[in-house]
């Protein structure tokens, strides 16, 4: 069934070739826009979503095929990359007014979100946050930074953590905010790269229907875990089909290089293999339990420094050359550097993986 599955698959991929990806970046991003909706129109958006939301309901072994045989085509990557993660959240916790509203126009990739979670103060040690959001009538006053926040500036909608109730976990509650909202201000922020991927988000007093709370008021940490834990490993599982790819172009570059690199390059292999099985547990985990389990820090953790490695054997297999600050290679190596703190630091992932995997107590 897997075998004529693939098959399916691979022709539907052959009949639809999306080209290859334009040099303007506003051109390459209505090629994702596109690629999205015509995946929505022919059934062929989000394996894992039940179908009564624009899904396939695939099993997790077609699931693994789905993503191994689109990483293999090349085709767009979704224009809102945190799609596949505030989708799922809604799918579990949001209402039938929320999920009719935004579900489809995210699989769309028509409304760009954006994920409003670290603070200033408040990054790997999320609970301590201080957006707080006060309750007026059918509305909050939510007033409070966000940072880091991936695409901020360029979205129309963010999924936050405010804070309603008292310290700590119990005190989150979970909302959408409408980014056109009076009194929200998003500022690019450039990264060591030259990118402006990430932004810092300001909220002054801006007002958020109650009917935007997710699950229920000061539950929101519970859900924040929904979230983050498609992030830290079922989001993911397309990427590391597609490191597949980027692992075999640096076989290419090495040619034939010193044997203490062919070492290098055979570790990176084991831990490709080794993080594209984990993932696949994952995945069979979130399928069963409802949600993202603790293998799902195993998987972010893994992930991270497997990136990290990755295009560190690339800028020394790059000779003098990896000292330019240009190419894809350097690009990704100034880029990674950062895949140890996002979504989670690697420490924040071992301290889960202590405690809710190994069974050790709390440090």
């Amino acid at each position: 069934m897997t075998l004529d599955f693939r098959g399916e698959v691979q022709q539907f991929l052959a009949a639809h070739d999306p080209g290859p990806p334009p040099r303007d970046r506003r051109e390459r991003f209505g090629w994702q826009r596109s690629w999205a909706s015509l995946l929505v129109d022919a059934g062929w958006a989000a394996p894992s979503w039940p179908k009564q939301f624009g899904g396939m309901d695939l099993p997790a072994s077609q699931q693994v095929v789905y993503h191994e045989e689109f990483a293999r085509a090349r085709v767009p990557p979704h224009p809102c990359p945190v799609t596949f993660i505030v989708g799922p959240t809604l799918i579990l916790h949001g209402t039938d007014t929320q999920q009719a509203r935004h579900l489809e126009p995210l699989l769309r990739g028509q409304v760009m979100w954006c994920q409003g979670f670290s603070e200033p103060e408040a990054g790997s040690d999320l609970t301590s946050l201080r957006t707080r959001a006060v309750r007026d009538g059918d509305e909050y006053v939510v007033t409070g930074q966000k940072v880091w926040t991936t695409m901020g500036h360029h979205a129309q909608w963010m999924f936050a953590l405010v804070r309603t109730g008292g310290e700590g976990a119990a005190g989150i509650s979970y909302l959408l905010v409408d980014m056109a909202s009076p009194g929200v201000t998003a500022r690019p922020l450039r990264d060591m790269s030259g990118a402006s991927e990430f932004a810092e988000v300001f909220l002054d007093e801006v007002r958020v229907p109650v009917a935007n709370l997710v699950g229920e008021e000061h539950g929101g940490w519970t859900i924040a875990r929904t979230s983050l834990g498609h992030e830290r490993a079922t989001a993911f599982l397309a990427t590391q089909f597609r490191y597949r790819r980027v692992l075999d172009e640096l076989y290419q570059l090495a040619g034939g290089c010193a044997p203490s690199m062919r070492q290098d390059l055979a570790r990176l292999e084991t831990q490709l293999r080794l993080l594209t099985v984990n993932g696949e547990r994952a995945l069979v985990e979130a399928m069963e339990e409802g949600a993202p389990g603790a293998s799902a820090s195993v998987s972010r953790l893994m992930r991270s420094q497997f990136e990290q490695r990755l295009h560190e054997v690339a800028v020394d297999l790059l000779g003098p050359a990896g000292m330019l600050a240009s190419g894809k290679w350097v690009h990704g190596f100034l880029r990674t550097r950062a895949s140890t703190i996002g979504a989670g630091t690697s420490e924040i992932q071992r301290t889960t993986i202590a405690e809710r995997v190994l069974g050790l107590p709390p440090s």
